[in-house]
């Protein structure tokens, strides 16, 4: 078995290919998500490692079958200078994409690969899975990952009269009464800057009041925009935009990445119910499978945004996160700063 750790030497017509067959393939494992990472590099260090199960003498070498596995993800850190020595950290979204036949070995010596070559980065490294890992648990376990408990929603997008039936009553009087008030949903392939960085306000003020945590930089979304990989489902109410998603999607799901609504001065609009809705909906016309919501929080643990998507009906799954420690020290630093904001957003 070999490691690959550079994007420019992983056959990537075999990597697609990985992703769009492998039962834990996901867009944020592709070359796509590589390159929009990679595109941002004041703001994120892109990373991609893949296992061949064959010596590499050559891309035009290596047999259709080898590539058994990539991890793409990046390094980020907040931007205060005084923060950056303790919040710089490796995030593997939704999870690795292994070969549905790996071998525990296999995946053992790919995530040691990972671990090794960015240990020293960052203060800790995760992957954040959407999809089940449970049958390569312990290879993650023996690779240094231990596994933590959380929760998502996946949303079954085939069935378009099921989407309506298997909302609750509540979210669909909500739906209801704020298309009487004649709010619209705009096209998504209509959508351009300037409807972009209108939205990216409501974003900005919802970390601000709620989420407390640092957000990425409106040139993240654009960039997303430009290379055509972030869709916009945008929610206008007289001429303004008021509430929207950013979503991503490969061959089989849509992923609901950043969502918020000006939910509290248009109470009457329900922008974040129509922003999921629009969605879903979206998903559903597209002939995608499923809708994945990207987070639910951790099991036992109150959680107002899990209620807000258990309304839309999809099945609450619990795939986990693994997380490898490289300096506990400052892991634990860290995490008492994020609960003490936390704790005054609360106040």
């Amino acid at each position: 078995m070999t490691v690959i750790t550079t994007y420019d030497a992983i056959n990537h017509d075999q990597w697609s290919a990985l992703i769009r067959d492998s039962a834990t393939g996901t867009w944020f494992q592709s070359p796509d998500a590589y390159r929009l990472y990679a595109s941002l590099p004041e703001l994120l260090e892109a990373f991609a490692f893949a296992l061949v199960n064959e010596p590499k003498h050559g891309l035009e070498t290596i047999s259709p079958d080898a590539l058994r596995g990539v991890c793409v993800g990046y390094l980020t850190q907040e931007p205060s200078a005084a923060k950056q020595w303790f919040t710089r950290r490796a995030i593997i979204v939704g999870g690795a994409c292994l070969a549905d036949d790996c071998s525990d070995e296999e995946v053992k010596a790919l995530m040691i690969a990972v671990r090794e070559h960015l240990k020293t980065k960052a203060i800790y490294i995760e992957t954040r899975n959407f999809n089940d890992y449970s049958r390569w648990r312990e290879a993650f376990t023996q690779a240094g990952f231990a596994y933590r408990p959380h929760l998502n929603f996946h949303l079954d997008c085939c069935d378009k009269t099921r989407l309506w039936e298997q909302l609750s009553d509540n979210r669909k009087r909500q739906i209801r009464k704020s298309e009487k008030t004649q709010v619209t949903v705009l096209d998504p392939e209509t959508i351009g800057e300037a409807e972009i960085r209108m939205w990216y306000q409501s974003l900005q003020q919802l970390y601000r009041t709620k989420v407390k945590t640092p957000l990425w930089p409106l040139e993240f979304f654009l960039e997303a925009h430009k290379q055509g990989v972030g869709k916009y489902m945008l929610v206008s109410y007289n001429d303004k935009v008021i509430g929207g998603s950013m979503v991503v999607a490969d061959s089989k799901s849509v992923y609901e990445w950043f969502e918020c609504g000006l939910n509290a001065e248009y109470k009457d609009q329900y922008p974040s119910v129509m922003a999921t809705w629009a969605g879903i909906q979206w998903t559903n016309t597209s002939a995608l499978q499923r809708y994945d919501m990207m987070g639910a929080g951790e099991p036992g643990v109150s959680y107002g945004v899990r209620e807000f998507k258990a309304e839309f009906g999809g099945t609450m799954v619990e795939h986990g996160r693994f997380l490898c420690i490289c300096r506990p020290w400052l892991y634990r630093l860290g995490k008492a700063g994020v609960t003490l904001l936390r704790a005054g957003a609360k106040a």
